[in-house]
């Protein structure tokens, strides 16, 4: 979270997981690292599929960004965007750049 410091962005997560599933991963990330982002809970897969991460009834792993109207400025599907966070930040920090 700290590779986006100085952007205007809110950070959310978006899953199809129940909100008390989402609370529980939340309480736990805040425990083990003293903060946490806001979940999402999007059980009928609606967002996800606005975002273009939905196939067969099963939401993909990856980010993207929408604007403040929920018109989405891009989406990337990519299971490993954690373990790829160089390259993560330097797409959003790209996207985010071509908004000004």
């Amino acid at each position: 979270m700290n590779k986006l410091y100085g952007m205007n962005i809110e950070m959310f997560v978006i899953s199809k997981d129940s909100p008390e599933e989402l609370r529980t991963l939340q309480n736990k990330l805040e425990k083990t690292f003293g903060h946490s982002i806001s979940f999402i809970s999007d059980p009928k897969l609606e967002l996800i599929e606005k975002m273009g991460m939905k196939k067969n009834g099963v939401a993909h792993r990856g980010y993207g960004m929408i604007d403040k109207e929920g018109i989405i400025i891009f989406s990337t599907k990519n299971d490993h965007w954690g373990e790829q966070i160089e390259i993560t930040v330097e797409k959003i920090k790209e996207e985010y750049n071509k908004l000004k």
